[in-house]
C-alpha cells in the first residue's frame, strides 16, 4: 500500500516527474511527460501496479531526508543496527544542463554506503499504461534489464558489482555498501521502436549529478525575495519550475493524478494539465519572484493555448495545448486507499466557465505592465474575447471550482466576467484601442452594478456563492486583490468576516459551511473534502489588506506548519486527521504561498534592472 500523501517527494526533469516514499519506493513515474501514461502507478493501486523500491533489507520508513540545498536532488537516509546509507535520487533535465539532449526521461538513484555494512535490497516492477500491462522483460546482461510492451520501453542498469535478477514481472538485486562505497543505479523511458540510450558509466552519473545540482542552484540564485521564510518560498518556487513543463512553457497544476479529497470517496480528477484558472497568480509569482523568463513562456503558453474561436475557450489544455483530454476510468486501480473511481483525463475540459476570460485578460494586462510585447495577434485575442463575454456573461455557468452539477450564476464567474472588461479598458488605454474602449467600459458598469446588487446578500451580510445562495466562498475574498472593490470597502470587511463559517481548525474550505458538515449542496458525489490550502493563504492575503497583519502572520505560518518534510504542499489539508489531501505537489498551492509571502513582507532587496513586478 501506498504511504500517506505527505509521504512523497518529488524529483523531476523539466518534462515529467517521479514520486519517491519515505520507504524508498518510486510509487508514481509517467513518461515521457506529466501527462503521459504511467509505468509506475503502485500509488493508486498496489506494488503490483508499478514501483521501484530501494532500500535497506528490513527497513521500513527512512531516518531522515531533504534536498541538496537549492534544487530538487533528494537525500534519504537510513540508520541501521549494522550501518548508514544514503540514497540519492534525480532526474537530469532534459536537454538543460543534464543529461545530451535528446534523451528521454531517466531516474538516477545512487546507493552511498556511509558507515558500517548495510544490506540493501532493491525491486523494479514495471506496468505501463497506468498500471495495467504487464511487459515483456528480458536481461540483456548480468547489469542490465529491459521490458517493453507496445510503444513504451524501460532500461534499467546498475554498476559494477550488482547482478540483477529477472523473474516474470519484476527484477530484484541484492547487495551490501560499506563506507564509501556507491553502487548507481539508472531507469530509463524510450520508445519501444527507437535504440535505446547507452547506459550511464560511474563518471557519467557523477557529472549528470554534477550539472543537475548546478542547474537547480543557478536557478534558484535568481530569487529575489529576501523576507521570513525564504525557504519556503524557494522550496515552492522550485516545485513550480519543477511543474513546469519546459518544451512549451506550460505549467501543470499537480504531478498526480486521482489523489481523493476525501479518503475513500469520489472526488479523485486527474490534475496533470495545465489551468487557465491559476494564470493570474502564477504569472505574479513568477514576475514578482524575477523569473521573467518563466513568466514569458507561461504568458506565450497561454496565448498559445487559448488561440483561435474564443466560443471554443476552455478551462485547462495539455502541457503542449492539447484540448482532447477525454475523461477515462481505470477500473483495474483500487485507488489511493480505495478512493474510487480512479480518473485520468478531465471531462472539466467541456465545461463553460466565465472566470477563464478574466484570467486570461488580467495575465494579458500584467505581462503588459511588466513589460512584455504583445504581437498584434494577442491584441486581436483581447477584442474578440470581450466581444464574445458581452454575449454570454449574463448565463449561469459551472465555475471556478468545477462543480459536475447544475450550472449557476457564481458570484466569482461574474467578478472575473468584471475583471476581464476592466483589463480591457486598461489595455486599450495603453495601446490606443480607442474605438472599443466606450463600449468595454459600459459593460464594466453594468457587470459592477448587477454583481453588487445580486451577489451581496444583506442577510448574510457577504458576498454569496451564486446568486440567491445563502452560502459564502472562499473566492470572495479576492474581491480587494482583484480591484473590484477597495479593502476598507464594509462589504469586503464584512465578507471577510463571513468567512469564519468555513474556518476548520484555523484553516479554509472552499466552500460548505463547516456548521452544516462541510456539505456540499453543487453536485451528488456525495463526501466532502479537506480544508484548501490556497484559500487559506488567500484568507491572509485578505487579512492583511484590511489591516490585520498580525491575524494574516499567524494564517501563514500556521499553512508553513503542515508542509511535508521536505517542504511541499498538496491541494487539501485535513486538519482533524492531521494529513494532506488531493493531488500533490499542487502548483496553486505554492504558488499561493509565494504570493502571500509577498504580501506579507515584501521582497526587501531593490534591484532597478529587472523591470516592475506585475501585481494580479
Amino acid at each position: 500500500m501506498a504511504g500517506r500523501i505527505e509521504d512523497y517527494a518529488l524529483v523531476g526533469d523539466l518534462e515529467t516527474a517521479a514520486l519517491i516514499g519515505t520507504d524508498g519506493s518510486v510509487d508514481w513515474w509517467c513518461a515521457p511527460r506529466f501527462d503521459s501514461p504511467a509505468c509506475l502507478a503502485g500509488l493508486l493501486g498496489e506494488p503490483d501496479h508499478g514501483r521501484w523500491i530501494l532500500a535497506p533489507v528490513g527497513n521500513g520508513r527512512c531516518t531522515r531526508r531533504s534536498y541538496r540545498g537549492d534544487t530538487l536532488v533528494l537525500d534519504t537516509w537510513w540508520e541501521t543496527l549494522t550501518g548508514t546509507v544514503r540514497i540519492t535520487d534525480f532526474m537530469p533535465p532534459r536537454s538543460r544542463g543534464g543529461l545530451p539532449s535528446g534523451g528521454g526521461p531517466r531516474i538516477v538513484r545512487v546507493v552511498e554506503g556511509i558507515a558500517g555494512r548495510v544490506a540493501v535490497r532493491g525491486e523494479l516492477s514495471v506496468r505501463f499504461h497506468h498500471g495495467s500491462i504487464v511487459p515483456w522483460t528480458r536481461a540483456t546482461d548480468r547489469r542490465t534489464v529491459v521490458s517493453v510492451a507496445g510503444p513504451d520501453a524501460t532500461r534499467l542498469s546498475c554498476g559494477p558489482g550488482v547482478e540483477l535478477d529477472v523473474t516474470p514481472g519484476r527484477t530484484s538485486c541484492e547487495f551490501t555498501v560499506t563506507a564509501g562505497r556507491r553502487v548507481a543505479f539508472v531507469l530509463g523511458w524510450s520508445p519501444s521502436h527507437a535504440p535505446a540510450p547507452p547506459p550511464l558509466s560511474p563518471a557519467g552519473v557523477a557529472d549528470a549529478l554534477t550539472r543537475t545540482l548546478a542547474f537547480w542552484n543557478d536557478w534558484a540564485a535568481t530569487l529575489r525575495y529576501e523576507g521570513p521564510a525564504r525557504e519556503a518560498v524557494i522550496r515552492s518556487l522550485l516545485t513550480l519550475k519543477a511543474l513546469t513543463y519546459a518544451p512549451t512553457g506550460g505549467i501543470v497544476a499537480a504531478a498526480t493524478a486521482s489523489l481523493p479529497e476525501c479518503v475513500g470517496g469520489g472526488r479523485n480528477w486527474d490534475y496533470r494539465f495545465c489551468w487557465l484558472r491559476d494564470s493570474t497568480f502564477t504569472l505574479s509569482c513568477l514576475l514578482r519572484s524575477g523569473y521573467r523568463r518563466e513568466a514569458l513562456a507561461w504568458t506565450d503558453w497561454l496565448l498559445r493555448a487559448v488561440a483561435g474561436d474564443p466560443a471554443d475557450l476552455q478551462p485547462l489544455y495539455g502541457v503542449e495545448g492539447q484540448r482532447r483530454l477525454p475523461e477515462t476510468y481505470a477500473d483495474w486501480l483500487p485507488g489511493y486507499e480505495n478512493s474510487q473511481p480512479v480518473r485520468f483525463g478531465n471531462a472539466a475540459v467541456g465545461q463553460f466557465q466565465l472566470d477563464i476570460y478574466g484570467e486570461v485578460l488580467s495575465t494579458v494586462y500584467s505581462a503588459v505592465r511588466a513589460g512584455i510585447a504583445l504581437d498584434p495577434a494577442a491584441w486581436a485575442l483581447v477584442a474578440s474575447l470581450l466581444d464574445y463575454l458581452g454575449k454570454r456573461w449574463r448565463e449561469p455557468d459551472e465555475g471556478i471550482w468545477e462543480v459536475r452539477g447544475p450550472r449557476r450564476h457564481f458570484v466569482h464567474s461574474k467578478v472575473m466576467a468584471w475583471v476581464a472588461a476592466d483589463r480591457a479598458v486598461r489595455l486599450a488605454r495603453v495601446a490606443g484601442l480607442r474605438g472599443s474602449l466606450a463600449h468595454w467600459q459600459a459593460l464594466r458598469t453594468e457587470l459592477h452594478a448587477e454583481i453588487c446588487a445580486r451577489g451581496w446578500s444583506e442577510e448574510q451580510r457577504s458576498f454569496t456563492q451564486y446568486y440567491g445562495s445563502t452560502q459564502v466562498d472562499a473566492t470572495a475574498l479576492l474581491i480587494p486583490r482583484l480591484g473590484f472593490l477597495p479593502a476598507g470597502d464594509p462589504r469586503v470587511l464584512s465578507t471577510i468576516r463571513a468567512m469564519e463559517r468555513l474556518d476548520d481548525h484555523g484553516f479554509l474550505r472552499r466552500y460548505g459551511d463547516v456548521r452544516d458538515g462541510g456539505r456540499h449542496e453543487l453536485d451528488d458525489l456525495g463526501g466532502t473534502e479537506g480544508s484548501f490550502v490556497a484559500c487559506t493563504f488567500w484568507y491572509a492575503d485578505a487579512l492583511a489588506m484590511t489591516g490585520r497583519a498580525d491575524e494574516a502572520r499567524t494564517v501563514f505560518e500556521r499553512v508553513l506548519d503542515v508542509r511535508n518534510d521536505v517542504g511541499l504542499l498538496s491541494e487539501e489539508w485535513d486538519p482533524v486527521a492531521g494529513r494532506q489531501l488531493g493531488n500533490t505537489p499542487q502548483a496553486l498551492s505554492h504558488v499561493a504561498l509565494v504570493n502571500t509571502a509577498f504580501t506579507l513582507y515584501g521582497t526587501r532587496r531593490h534591484d532597478r534592472d529587472r523591470g516592475r513586478v506585475a501585481v494580479a
